[in-house]
């Protein structure tokens, strides 16, 4: 009986004791709750706050986020400066003064928040709000502003080496200049993450970021660029130079550029474009089958028709710009004629002897007049023969051939037959000149005289007869493929 008294006696102490607490606390809850300020122990976002009113916490808070200092550094040095409102960031005081007062209620209601307070703290976190003025950021952040000059972004490109003939690739330059906007969207991210943290912390460096620069479009690297300057190494030194005596016709890398163009990564010669220049280069210089102008030993001027005039030269087209592309894929300096049709096809006579520009006799050809009866052996310009003459007999219908032909070669001796069933012949002669289907220039032993009329009735099968003395002459000087000029 008497350990139950006891154990009742200490129930009812505890008892006591617990409201006691109970009553005590209640009513230091009570004052608390009627303080203006903060319980003791409390932070707000890493800030002690202990003591202070939300008036003083919105003091310390809005002071301390606004006077964070932001510089914005370009290579290492200092491009633009200025306090977090000078980029456009003022601290919301009213949502600020909103958020902590918040806080100071949630404090003052909640009996958990006092036994914390007296155990270990109250730790707060409120939201820094910032009103933010776009037109104050970029004012101070732009190109204009910044005080390095800017440096224009250039492509590399090909250039040409004149002097040693050659294309290189020239660098780019990587520059400076950059979009405001850009910059401005960066730096503002910057910013908005570090006021979005619960304390600002040191002050804020943003590094200029590299990848905001504007780029060259076109690198070193560039694949087709690469590309074209190989090509047009293949190709830039090839000049072709086109001989016509002493005057002569050049293409070189001026013109053969024109022609070109890249294709998969190879060259390629256009090759309507050569074949045009050939053909103007024959349309310039082919003097066989047209009509053409001959100044006579008597002073007068004759035109021998196109039809007749055989002799001269007749540029190959084809085989022309066959070899012009060979030799500008050569990539080499070439001096050379055209590629001439060199024979007539018909008889594999020669077509010329020699030229000086567009004059294909050159001052070194046989002239017949056969109403004179008269011929002129001219070799570089000098007379080396001047002589009477016979014909073919007009009687008999064998006139020598009119026209403009080139020597076929030259025999001695040779024997000259006749097929003909109701004249044939066979002769002999000590100098053969052929120039057009048997006829040619040849002596002739048996006859006393020359010139006059005697081809009418007497003349030879088609033949011009020469003395001769002249016949060794001509023989002695003359070549195979020199013109042999015969008119009336």
């Amino acid at each position: 009986m008497k350990s139950s008294g006891v154990f009742k006696a200490i129930i009812i102490v505890l008892i006591l004791l617990l409201a006691g607490v109970l009553a005590g606390g209640g009513y230091y809850l009570k004052k608390q709750s009627e303080r203006p300020d903060y319980f003791a122990n409390t932070t707000v976002n890493g800030y002690d706050v202990s003591g202070k009113t939300p008036e003083q916490a919105l003091s310390l808070l809005a002071g301390d986020y606004g006077n964070v200092n932001v510089t914005l550094t370009e290579g290492g040095q200092d491009a633009v400066s200025g306090m977090l409102a000078d980029f456009g960031y003022i601290v919301d005081q009213d949502k600020l003064s909103s958020n902590l007062k918040e806080v100071f209620t949630r404090q003052r209601n909640g009996f958990s928040a006092l036994i914390r307070s007296l155990s270990g703290g109250n730790t707060f976190t409120v939201t820094i709000p910032f009103k933010f003025y776009d037109e104050k950021l970029n004012e101070l952040v732009n190109a204009g502003h910044l005080p390095s000059e800017r440096v224009v972004s250039v492509d590399a490109k090909m250039q040409y080496n004149e002097k040693e003939n050659y294309y290189y690739i020239e660098p780019e330059v990587n520059g400076t200049e950059f979009d405001d906007s850009s910059l401005q969207t960066y730096v503002r991210d910057q910013i908005a993450d570090c006021v979005s943290g619960n304390h600002p912390g040191e002050d804020l460096t943003i590094s200029f970021p590299e990848d905001i620069y504007i780029k060259p479009v076109v690198t070193e690297g560039d694949v087709a660029l690469n590309t074209t300057v190989n090509v047009y190494n293949q190709f830039c030194k090839a000049k072709i130079t086109y001989v016509f005596g002493s005057q002569k016709e050049m293409i070189d890398w001026n013109t053969i550029q024109g022609w070109l163009s890249i294709q998969d990564g190879q060259g390629v010669l256009d090759d309507t474009k050569v074949s045009e220049y050939v053909i103007s280069i024959a349309a310039k210089y082919n003097t066989r089958h047209y009509d053409r102008t001959f100044h006579t030993s008597y002073g007068t001027d004759i035109v021998i028709p196109s039809s007749e005039n055989d002799y001269g030269y007749t540029v190959n087209e084809e085989e022309e710009c066959r070899q012009l592309v060979a030799d500008i894929r050569s990539n080499t300096e070439v001096e050379r004629e055209p590629v001439y049709y060199a024979t007539n096809r018909d008889y594999g006579n020669p077509l010329y002897y020699k030229r000086e520009g567009r004059d294909d006799l050159a001052g070194t050809y046989v002239e017949v007049n056969l109403t004179t009866q008269h011929l002129w052996f001219y070799k570089d310009y000098a007379v080396i023969m001047d002589t009477d003459i016979v014909s073919g007999c007009v009687a008999k219908k064998a006139e020598t051939k009119t026209g403009t032909f080139a020597l076929a070669y030259k025999e001695s001796p040779s024997v000259l037959v006749g097929t003909n069933a109701e004249d044939g012949y066979e002769t002999e002669v000590k100098y053969w000149m052929p120039f057009y289907e048997g006829q040619g220039l040849h002596d002739a032993d048996w006859r006393t005289s020359f010139g006059g009329n005697i081809y009418l009735t007497n003349g030879s099968h088609g033949c011009v007869n020469l003395p001769p003395y002249a016949a060794e002459a001509i023989y002695n000087n003359i070549d195979a493929g020199v013109a042999i000029i015969i008119y009336k």
